[in-house]
């Protein structure tokens, strides 16, 4: 009676394979993100004291309004990025196709450089790409989804209503003296996130210089 054939076992270790995305990074970047986020929110202005009627005016004169504008960006600056925020969620949401092709371009950053273990090499179709084509492909990428889409144009005219909302209101809104008294907070808040996301994907592209 023939015996069955033996079937080959190897020895070798189990290799766990790696994440997809630098985890450590990831997480750190995210972290900075919310909490800035929470920050600056925790120092926006009352939405009672950006609405009042009282306090609004119609300005003498473009020299007078550029100076309002200039005063009220100071004091209601968390409140002004909540505004333009809210005005792009909204167009982008408006536009679910345009949503989805950002989304998209925004993943590929994340997942295929920004946050990619730079030891884990980027394999499409058999094929090995290096750093710098994965940098060049993305750049394309985002020229060609910015300047020949419609999403460019959607951000662009989404931004332009939103400026334009912050400036009439801040052209209308009679700054008092106590804004001059709280000059801090202005350089704080909700923009301060870009400095702790610009530092982790600069270490995060460093890494692979």
């Amino acid at each position: 009676m023939a015996t069955p054939p033996t079937l080959p076992v190897t020895n070798q270790q189990a290799v766990q394979s790696q994440p997809p995305i630098n985890t450590p990074a990831f997480r750190t970047f995210f972290s900075r993100l919310s909490t800035s986020i929470r920050d600056g929110l925790s120092q926006r202005r009352p939405w009672t004291e950006l609405v009042d009627r009282s306090s609004m005016a119609r300005p003498e004169s473009l020299t007078d309004a550029l100076s309002r504008i200039r005063k009220n960006l100071a004091y209601f600056k968390v409140n002004y990025v909540a505004i333009v925020s809210l005005v792009l969620a909204f167009s982008l949401f408006s536009h679910p196709l345009s949503l989805l092709v950002l989304l998209g371009l925004l993943s590929g950053w994340m997942f295929l450089y920004l946050f990619r273990p730079s030891d884990q090499p980027l394999v499409v179709f058999g094929r090995t790409f290096s750093d710098r084509e994965t940098l060049l492909a993305l750049v394309l990428s985002t020229i060609v989804v910015v300047f020949m889409t419609s999403v460019g144009s959607l951000l662009t005219s989404a931004l332009m209503v939103g400026v334009a909302i912050v400036c009439v209101h801040g052209a209308f809104v009679v700054p008092d003296d106590l804004f001059l008294d709280d000059q801090e907070p202005a350089n704080a808040g909700l923009l301060s996130f870009l400095g702790g996301s610009a530092t982790s994907a600069a270490a995060a592209v460093s890494g692979r210089v």
